[in-house]
């Protein structure tokens, strides 16, 4: 999401579909029969998450032209969504490609292992859930032999970070495709950037800067929880608020700038302090915000040689915004992205001036990175060729973690505070059911922990 139209659309704002039908819900016990492919090229495709990212993470997967695809199965915790995106898809560009009955519609935590077993080994699960079950899911794709697109961040603390990079090796080894939502990688513009940087256009850099501030958006706050749903299914519908379902607004708002500016060090950054704080904590209807968010965050990143990174995030009402990203070299300086999170063009400029007269180079690139990313999985599915992104997910979230925990706690924290802490947010995660617990209880006042710096050491909240 973008504070205005120049930027194209993003996955999360994928048209909404004509209206829901009749809920799905009763579909848990059901069992689909396995599909088969009626060719030997023919990919098969399994929706698990069926939110505005999930929708839009098959409409670029159907739009691929390297061969036959179809979507067979979706599944989602929440009947209403599974149906709100099936009715989307179905009318979409690519609705001739969406094959899924009632009986391959399925719903429930358990829905994700319907889904999946939909599919034949080589065919591709779309995880698109919050990420707090992304580790759950990845497991069942490798034990069945699945290759995988799985949208960021992939982790919020350092035990799961854990666990993925284990599953890296594991599916590395079993010789899977594995595609990660950091479509930055894949803009056309930043790749042409990064070889120019690499070449020394710039010359060495010395300091990169990133911004993303901004109104409210997607469910960066929360008020209180209504009467009529469960504490579990408050949360993971308002995932961004939570720091277990999704990191907070920071992990999952700023993880692409702060990615792709790494990408141009080469490096990840080892280090960071940061502050950050809630000030008039209403949301826009007047009511307590009960989220676990900062309005405000502003990060220094060290890189091992010293050089510096430095990220404000924010998400006011009636603030200035910015949404661009920077890298300032010993011979010039270079626009990464001019607006979003990887928007062009790319640009370069002699010395620090910015102006008209001292650029050097522009991108002319324009291809959609959403599809750039989709379309080079599916080509290596298909030649079988290496192709596994999840280990560098795994570093771009505990980098962007760090910079949280940062503010979070008050404390610097290293690469390795974030992946070795032990304080895991959502322990006991693949036994949830619908009507389960959640992971973060409320106080009797009906509010949620929030970060204190300075009063709980290391622990975020």
């Amino acid at each position: 999401m973008t504070p205005d139209d120049k930027t194209r659309t993003s996955r999360r704002q994928f048209i909404k579909g004509a209206g829901g039908v009749a809920a799905a819900s009763a579909l848990t016990a059901l069992h689909a029969p396995a599909v088969h492919a009626a060719g030997s090229d023919l990919i098969q495709v399994a929706l698990i998450g069926c939110g505005g990212r999930g929708s839009g993470a098959a409409v670029d997967a159907l739009s691929t032209t390297s061969g036959p695809i179809k979507l067979v199965a979706m599944a989602d915790a929440y009947a209403d969504r599974l149906n709100s995106s099936h009715d989307s898809l179905v009318g979409s560009s690519v609705g001739k490609l969406v094959d899924v009955p009632k009986e391959r519609q399925f719903i429930g935590f358990d829905a994700y292992r319907k889904a999946m077993d939909c599919l034949k080994p080589g065919d591709v699960a779309i995880f698109t859930t919050p990420l707090a079950f992304r580790w759950i899911h990845f497991t069942y794709a490798i034990d069945k032999r699945l290759n995988v697109f799985m949208e960021k961040p992939l982790t919020s603390d350092g035990p799961t970070s854990k666990i993925m990079l284990k599953l890296a090796e594991d599916s590395v080894a079993k010789n899977l495709k594995v595609g990660v939502g950091l479509m930055s990688r894949h803009a056309r513009p930043l790749q042409e950037l990064h070889d120019r940087i690499q070449n020394g256009e710039i010359g060495d850099i010395i300091l990169m800067r990133g911004y993303r501030a901004q109104g409210p958006v997607g469910t960066f706050e929360s008020p209180p929880k209504p009467a009529n749903i469960g504490e579990l299914e408050y949360q993971i519908r308002r995932f961004h608020s939570f720091l277990w379902a999704g990191g907070g607004c920071f992990s999952d708002f700023n993880i692409h700038i702060i990615d792709h500016l790494a990408w141009m060090k080469n490096a990840w950054p080892v280090k960071a302090q940061a502050m950050g704080g809630r000030h008039y904590r209403l949301t826009q209807e007047g009511l307590p915000a009960v989220d676990q968010n900062f309005d405000n965050y502003s990060v220094e990143y060290t890189f091992e040689d010293g050089s510096k990174f430095l990220f404000d995030g924010r998400c006011m009402t009636g603030t200035a915004g910015i949404y661009s990203s920077y890298c300032h070299g010993t011979k010039g300086i270079a626009i990464a992205s001019k607006f979003g999170d990887c928007g062009g063009p790319s640009s370069i400029f002699r010395g620090q001036d910015m102006s008209p007269a001292k650029m050097v180079w522009s991108s002319k690139d324009n291809s959609n990175p959403y599809r750039n990313e989709w379309q080079e999985l599916v080509q290596a599915i298909r030649d079988n060729k290496p192709y596994n992104e999840v280990k560098r997910g795994v570093e771009a979230s505990v980098v962007t973690s760090m910079g949280r925990a940062a503010a979070h706690t008050g404390q610097e924290i290293t690469f390795q505070d974030m992946l070795n802490s032990e304080h895991r947010f959502a322990p006991d995660l693949e036994k949830l059911s619908l009507a389960g617990i959640s992971p973060l209880p409320a106080g009797p006042d009906g509010r949620y922990p929030v970060p204190e710096p300075g009063r709980k050491g290391m622990r975020e909240y």
